[in-house]
């Protein structure tokens, strides 16, 4: 048996609220292309959690 890791998708919205950043800076990101969002649908985004949280970097301290 092999283990499989489920993906977990969540809103815009929801993303911004647990990141404590604004829906508009992560819509930017999704237009750069540094973060991957998925259509499900006309209107339905989503986005992996592991890839918001993966924007996430620590700041070098000297």
């Amino acid at each position: 048996m092999t283990a499989t890791t489920r993906r977990t998708y969540e809103s815009i919205t929801q993303a911004a609220e647990r990141t404590g950043v604004s829906p508009r800076t992560l819509r930017r990101r999704i237009a750069d292309g540094s973060l991957r969002a998925y259509r499900l649908g006309p209107r339905i985004i989503r986005l992996d959690a592991t890839e918001v949280d993966q924007l996430m970097v620590p700041v070098p301290t000297a």
